[in-house]
């Protein structure tokens, strides 16, 4: 799945496939300016930053069990946001440090370092990969993507594929060839 967030005529936080197909609005109720997204791949929750409401926020991936994490005006200068373990991480980019919230206790809140002109947060670490199972967008014998010649997007399950074409290029009649 993919998640991402909207605040133009109506905000929202949406889900859809790989492909665009299934698109699904989550969250489209007292949300105003959603900036930053996380996801908790384990627990299956969706955090997010919306910084005119001043609060961060968390749903399961349908949508349910709604809770805020924290609200206040310290939320007006935060930008990215990451999670791990027990912890969200984000970026204050009127003092330029890096926060660290507890994402069950949101009343603790850390300075962890600063730094100059950071707008963006990423965790890297192995327990946060997914282990990846075998999936339609795998090299076909020839090389190929799912035997897309240009783009293969993971459809509505790891076992279903969409092609996609570059720019210039028509998707042929057969699902699966550019011209």
């Amino acid at each position: 799945k993919l998640f991402f967030t909207d605040y133009g005529n109506a905000a929202k936080v949406e889900r859809c496939d790989m492909d665009g197909m299934n698109r699904t609005w989550i969250v489209d109720s007292k949300i105003e300016q959603p900036t930053a997204l996380a996801l908790d791949l384990i627990n299956k929750y969706v955090y997010w930053l919306d910084i005119y409401l001043e609060s961060v926020e968390v749903v399961d991936y349908q949508g349910r069990k709604r809770q805020t994490i924290t609200k206040g005006r310290q939320i007006r200068h935060l930008c990215g946001l990451a999670v791990f373990e027990n912890y969200l991480y984000t970026v204050n980019s009127d003092s330029l440090s890096i926060l660290r919230i507890h994402r069950y206790n949101g009343t603790d809140v850390q300075a962890l370092a600063r730094l100059d002109n950071a707008k963006e947060i990423r965790v890297f670490q192995k327990r946060t990969q997914a282990a990846v199972r075998s999936h339609a967008c795998e090299l076909d014998p020839s090389g190929m993507p799912g035997g897309c010649p240009h783009i293969c997007l993971l459809s509505s399950s790891h076992k279903a594929r969409t092609c996609r074409c570059r720019t210039g290029f028509i998707l042929g009649s057969d699902g699966r060839s550019c011209k």
